[in-house]
């Protein structure tokens, strides 16, 4: 049986790790993409200088030339501007949106049956974008965003109660921005609530740090943003529609009446499997959350309407 083919466009930091994670996993073959000539190539072929040590077959192939990522099944777009210091993700979209149209354009003409999943910020407008430019059913596009969120807030919860993270089980919804939801209501360890193992204040002080976390890095490295965390997070999402895992994870997806949402992509809990945004599932939330939630839908509406692309 063929292997499957996985495209990562962009070779920096993210993409290059997203690579590593996607062969080390053996999910398929990796076609690693940039437009700058020679970066993608020697990333790749560092890659496979790796694989006799880490023991993958998976084959990386770096190229500036979007023909040999024809056929792929999965294209995980994570080309983009990152965020500098003091820049906030809305000052990201006009060169990203840019960005974003050439990708699309190529994505769309050589894979045309792909799943795309979009890592470039500010993350649910580029999904929207992407969804509208490529054409694709709904159900074959997701962003990134609970997945890493909610990774995020888990380590922060292991962290505090030094447990194992396999233990830590946490939902983050809504925007993947500052606007993001929290839920201290569904974090559990081992299926206790947390709300029990850790006391109100310090909870709230993980949700505020969990809501900031991409920033804090940035604020930290100060030229560039997060990548190991990110790149990890994508890879597990691509995991579950090459295996179709039936995962339910909180990922960018489309909503069409759920949560009283309609025609737009936002953080929710999703089943992720061979046919992409298999399911929505609507979890309770409180007269709290669904404020949080909605103020979240509200400031990443705002964003697409100033994108200007259709409606």
């Amino acid at each position: 049986m063929a292997r499957k083919k996985i495209t990562v466009v962009g070779a920096g930091h993210v993409g290059a790790h997203t690579a590593l994670w996607v062969a080390t996993k053996e999910l398929g073959d990796v076609v690693l993409l940039d437009i700058v000539e020679g970066v993608p190539q020697g990333k790749a072929l560092d890659l496979m200088e790796a694989a006799p040590v880490e023991c993958f077959d998976s084959s990386v192939r770096g190229t500036n030339d979007y023909s040999e990522t024809a056929g792929s099944d999965v294209v995980i777009v994570t080309a983009g501007i990152p965020r500098k210091p003091g820049m906030s993700r809305s000052d990201l979209i006009n060169t990203n949106v840019g960005i974003l149209k050439s990708v699309i354009e190529n994505i769309v003409k050589y894979s045309p049956d792909a799943h795309l999943l979009i890592v470039t910020n500010p993350l649910d407008v580029m999904v929207y974008a992407a969804w509208k430019l490529s054409g694709f059913p709904p159900q074959r596009i997701m962003g990134l965003s609970g997945a890493l969120d909610g990774s995020r807030m888990r380590s922060f919860i292991a962290m505090e109660l030094g447990v194992s993270m396999r233990d830590v089980h946490a939902m983050v919804i809504g925007g993947h921005a500052d606007e993001m939801v929290p839920l201290k209501r569904y974090a559990t360890v081992s299926g206790i609530p947390v709300t029990q193992l850790i006391e109100a204040d310090r909870l709230s002080s993980i949700m505020e740090r969990t809501k900031k976390a991409g920033g804090e890095i940035v604020s930290l490295l100060k030229t560039g943003s997060a990548y190991y965390a990110p790149s990890a997070a994508v890879a597990e999402m691509c995991e579950a529609i090459i295996k179709d895992k039936k995962r339910v994870m909180p990922c960018a997806a489309y909503l069409s009446g759920q949560y009283g949402v309609e025609g737009m992509f936002i953080g929710v809990p999703v089943v992720v499997g061979a046919g992409g945004a298999e399911r929505i599932i609507e979890i309770d939330l409180d007269q709290n959350e669904k404020k949080a939630f909605m103020d979240s839908v509200t400031a990443v509406k705002g964003l697409i309407n100033d994108l200007g692309i259709g409606k």
